[in-house]
């Protein structure tokens, strides 16, 4: 079995522990999960989280090295920014169709809310886009702020193409950092296993599965809405002539890890390295994928919205033009802020349902199932993110084909 297939294994037998260990043995669920099974999968997160900056940090200032001058990323930035907020609005009109069609929240009754720290202060727009600018390179390096690493990395990438030759030294110890930090992520993942199945362990233990069955209904209509969007991703792609079971088989690998995390941020490094073995631009995977990362986030964006439309239902809150259209601004809105970790999605939930007017309690009713649901929003997050960067990457070839012969194999990284 390739190491991605394992993953997967490791993240059902994890689930069916963790289910055992609810039911079976309350008592060793507290004690075996603080001193075994978070800490494990905190961990990994961490050993994961080491080389995101530094491989998105490398990656990017050797892409920019490629291009040929500022303009050019200039077009890149613009095109990316024009194709996440066209796709961010299908997206959010995906959550709240699917939500309106199955009705999920309509009729339930008897859930009690769990208790959840809720931050109910919505982002200010002109704030968050000001503090995206960087006053410290360093500094945003060893926060781990990924967008203003990006911007450091644009920034420095810029120098680099106007330094000439005396930059070249430079450029060779950043060439080293990037390998030096990809031999260290193959070894990370072979712990990955480990890891996910430790964090599926810990969330079922704590919560059991018969929340899952209250909330059936709506962990099915979030799937499917999520589905519907991968299909539409899918029809956009094989119009662009991309042959998917070969796009699909090279980033298999990025897909699995990010579905067992539930972390954007935790399988973007494979996520780069999945770019080349399905051959995408050099160019522009270094720049369109981190960027991507940080800022695409289809997943949240659909099942945010079905949970928005949920709770109104749960509550049994009218579905006014005002409503709806509150939703859609602030969804699509905080979903360009969100972190791409696990548990983000509560934050979003609950800057969302205050923008929109809807009782915080529906926050804490699913929260349970919170973090399950986030290994699809996450999953869906990666396809967009990799989707856009294809079309950005077909919007700059227009008279090219991006039909692969399918030559190169997803395994090459397990």
């Amino acid at each position: 079995m390739t190491l991605s297939t394992i993953i997967l294994l490791a993240l059902a037998i994890g689930a069916g522990f963790g289910a055992v260990l609810h039911e079976g043995f309350p008592l060793w669920v507290v004690p075996l999960d603080h001193y075994l099974l978070d800490p494990l999968g905190q961990a990994f997160l961490r050993l994961i989280q080491f080389v995101v900056v530094p491989i998105v940090f490398s990656s990017l200032i050797l892409g920019l090295t490629r291009i040929q001058n500022a303009s050019e990323m200039g077009r890149y930035t613009v095109k990316l920014l024009s194709s996440y907020v066209v796709t961010s609005v299908i997206a959010v009109g995906v959550g709240l169709g699917a939500a309106i069609v199955f009705h999920p929240g309509v009729g339930l009754t008897g859930l009690v809310p769990l208790k959840v720290e809720t931050a109910v202060a919505a982002p200010d727009l002109i704030e968050w886009l000001v503090a995206l600018i960087p006053t410290n390179p360093l500094m945003a390096l060893s926060t781990s702020n990924l967008l203003q690493t990006i911007i450091s990395g644009a920034l420095i990438g810029i120098g680099i193409q106007r330094s000439g030759q005396a930059a070249a030294p430079f450029v060779a110890f950043i060439e080293s950092v990037y390998v030096i930090s990809e031999k260290i992520l193959f070894l990370i993942l072979y712990l990955a296993p480990v890891g996910v199945f430790a964090l599926m362990a810990s969330v079922i233990a704590q919560q059991g599965i018969g929340i899952l069955v209250r909330l059936l209904d709506y962990m099915v209509g979030v799937v499917f809405a999520i589905g519907l969007l991968i299909a539409f991703y899918a029809i956009i792609l094989a119009i662009l002539k991309v042959d998917l079971p070969h796009f699909f088989k090279s980033f298999y690998p990025s897909l699995s890890l990010a579905f067992g995390t539930a972390s954007s941020n935790a399988a973007l490094p494979v996520l780069l390295q999945n770019s080349k073995v399905y051959g995408l631009s050099n160019t522009i995977a270094s720049f369109a994928i981190p960027l991507g990362t940080a800022l695409k986030r289809d997943g949240m964006a659909v099942g945010q919205a079905f949970n928005a439309i949920f709770v109104a239902q749960l509550y049994d809150i009218p579905m006014t033009p005002s409503l709806l259209l509150s939703i859609a601004l602030s969804t699509i809105l905080v979903s360009f802020s969100t972190a791409g970790v696990p548990g983000a999605g509560i934050v979003m939930m609950t800057t969302i349902f205050t923008a929109a007017g809807l009782p915080l309690e529906g926050v804490a009713i699913l929260a349970g199932v919170d973090r399950l649901m986030d290994s699809f929003h996450t999953l869906l997050n990666v396809i967009g993110n990799v989707a856009n960067a294809l079309i950005l990457e077909r919007w700059e070839t227009p008279n090219e084909t991006l039909k692969l012969d399918g030559t190169a194999s997803a395994s090459d990284l397990a």
